[in-house]
């Protein structure tokens, strides 16, 4: 029996924004949309059950000046900031489903894709999101221009750690501007070992973010062999540090923030089968919660492109 939940509600200031506890919903598609009523609803349910930030799915950068804009998104943002948490949104290179490389890709199209950040940026600041987070993490294609194994371009996006690094920090040095005028957040997700990397060379990356003013480094995922172990190294760089990996379990998420190897948990597939678990654990109703059993049949309704749902809700 926990009793003692206290490190998970403790306030977290940020460059003058205020998450009311260390409790994330990190970005998980979930097919519902975000200039829709069942998007809205979507993230303002888990706005509502307590989380201190929700971070709005990867969206593609690509879509932003046309299907979304300031406009048709302040509703979402009104939502989740109605519930009480912050507003953050995964910004997304490219279109979800097509496979593109780093050697796809000609200069002029690097270019391209960091305009589109730059106007995606522009369209949330209006919207009034708190934070923005260029996705880097889980073989997406900015983090497989860092990876030595994926990334053998010849010229100065290649070659070299620094060029390897080149892409993401052109995004952040595009970007930041534009977040610091609107007062938003600059996140980064990154995932910590890849094909041909490690935690030394994960460090480096995210010392440069963090001296680009990047806010909060996002560490996806961010346990092996005891909660958020993988994300400890980055707690080193001063910037809070978001760990994820079966948080939902209780016992993990307090040992991660009591051993001071995270400064905030990030809960996924746990807020999609019980969008109350914040409220339920502050509350000490963890006996209410519903579980998630790690069946993934929410991951089945995703690939089908359906409404993501959960399969604890029918029990």
């Amino acid at each position: 029996m926990i009793s003692d939940v206290t490190p998970l509600f403790a306030p977290l200031h940020v460059k003058g924004k205020t998450m009311r506890n260390r409790i994330v919903m990190p970005p998980m598609v979930v097919n519902r949309g975000l200039a829709t009523p069942e998007g809205r609803a979507w993230y303002g349910q888990h706005a509502a059950g307590g989380v201190g930030l929700v971070i709005v799915e990867a969206t593609h950068v690509v879509d932003f000046g046309t299907q979304l804009t300031a406009e048709n998104l302040r509703p979402l943002v009104q939502a989740i900031h109605r519930g009480g948490a912050l507003a953050a949104i995964q910004l997304f290179p490219g279109v979800r489903g097509q496979e593109v490389t780093p050697a796809d890709l000609s200069r002029e199209d690097i270019r391209g894709m960091v305009a589109q950040y730059r106007l995606a940026a522009e369209a949330c600041a209006g919207a009034g999101f708190d934070g923005i987070e260029p996705h880097g993490a889980h073989g997406y294609l900015l983090n497989q221009f860092f990876s030595p194994e994926q990334n053998r371009r010849g010229d100065e996006y290649g070659v070299t750690p620094a060029g390897r690094m080149r892409l993401a920090l052109e995004i952040v040095d595009a970007v930041r501007p534009i977040a610091a005028g609107a007062g938003m957040l600059l996140l980064y997700r990154h995932t910590p070992l890849g094909p041909g990397y490690g935690i030394p060379e994960s460090l480096a990356l995210a010392e440069a973010l963090v001296r680009a003013d990047v806010d909060i480094l996002d560490i996806s995922p961010a346990s092996v062999s005891a909660p958020a172990d993988n994300a400890a190294p980055f707690m080193k760089l001063g910037a809070p540090v978001i760990g994820v990996n079966e948080m939902d379990r209780l016992p993990r998420a307090l040992e991660a923030l009591r051993e001071n190897r995270a400064t905030l948990i990030a809960v996924g597939r746990g807020l999609i089968a019980d969008a109350e678990w914040p409220a339920k654990v502050r509350e000490g109703r963890c006996e209410d919660i519903l579980v998630c059993t790690g069946c993934d049949e929410c991951f089945a309704y995703l690939d089908r492109g359906e409404q993501v749902r959960c399969a604890v809700w029918e029990q």
